[in-house]
């Protein structure tokens, strides 16, 4: 079992404004073999349920000031492409798969691994059947990504708070995947960072960086470079809110049925959702996955070799 505990909030669905009811702890469980494809991370509340991270653990902890819970996927400066699990049962997360293999993302000169953490904000849906007003493409089907800039590196699977100052509008092979700028509320720059042009103030070339990193980490696959909506331009803290809620009210509408969404939609917390279910069924899923195990080693080249893609292919 992973050591690290997590304090943060439960919450009822709700098309207004967030009730916010109680205090709750999460604790993180891993199942399989580190490195495998049957690794998996689940999620206990403090009553000992086992619960789902996507539809559990609210997306907003405060209103005011508005603070979020992000589930980090990916810790700063590792390359193992690990997500929430959305078509499986409690939403484990595991590591992406393509053609039977484990996904790494690419160590693109002079980037190592993912430069922030990496993660989603929970309770969100990028609705593949809404065409976004400002992009003109339709959402990844996806949870919300964010990339937290602060100092300290996460660990996998621990949840965290964060005040976000902006987004960035990617177009991934003709889908918008917005990736949302935040900031953990108990970093030491958090007070001082509230705005995107605080972010190129604290830490130039950070913003910069991020562009290229989202550019460029698909080339060594063999795919074209990726593009941006607003000319590559950061949008600031208000867009970056206003589409976070948009992506909560589908979420929320995908609970009630009024739009159908292919995520595993079990959950144990969320009172107005069709897809409830009770502590026994959520713990029959877990038993299902083998115990934690000893880790496999890497042996992927992607998570070591450099490539020099901005250089060598000329995309930027």
């Amino acid at each position: 079992m992973l050591s690290f505990v997590h304090r943060g909030f439960c919450r009822v669905i709700s098309n207004n404004s967030p009730n916010i009811s109680r205090i709750m702890s999460y604790v993180a469980e891993e199942r399989g073999r580190p490195n495998t494809l049957d690794y998996r991370i689940y999620y206990k509340n403090s009553e000992g349920q086992y619960i789902s991270p996507l539809h559990d653990i609210p997306w907003l902890v405060s209103e005011s000031p508005r603070v979020y819970n992000m589930v980090c996927e990916v810790p700063r400066w590792t390359n193992s492409k690990m997500e929430i699990a959305t078509k499986e049962s409690l939403n484990p997360i595991k590591q992406d798969v393509k053609k039977g293999k484990l996904r790494y993302v690419a160590n693109c000169f002079p980037h190592r691994g993912y430069i922030w953490n990496y993660g989603a904000i929970p309770q969100t849906w990028e609705n593949p059947g809404h065409k976004d007003k400002n992009t003109g493409q339709c959402g990844d089907n996806d949870p919300i990504d964010v990339c937290e800039i602060g100092s300290k590196i996460c660990k996998r699977g621990e949840v965290i708070q964060v005040k976000v100052v902006g987004v960035l509008a990617m177009i991934d092979e003709g889908e918008t995947d917005w990736k949302v700028i935040g900031i953990n509320v108990n970093d030491e720059d958090a007070p001082k960072i509230n705005s995107i042009g605080d972010v190129e103030k604290m830490k130039p070339g950070y913003l910069d960086a991020t562009r290229e990193w989202f550019k460029i980490y698909k080339i060594p696959d063999g795919k074209p470079a990726n593009c941006f909506a607003f000319n590559g331009d950061y949008k600031d803290r208000e867009f970056a809110e206003e589409t976070i809620a948009e992506t909560h009210r589908f979420w929320v509408e995908s609970h009630s049925g009024t739009l159908k969404c292919d995520f595993a939609m079990e959950n144990i917390c969320c009172s107005d959702s069709k897809f409830k279910i009770d502590g026994k069924a959520a713990t029959k899923i877990l038993e299902a996955a083998p115990a934690l195990d000893e880790a496999e080693e890497v042996t992927d080249e992607k998570a070591e070799k450099w490539y020099y893609t901005s250089l060598l292919q000329g995309q930027l």
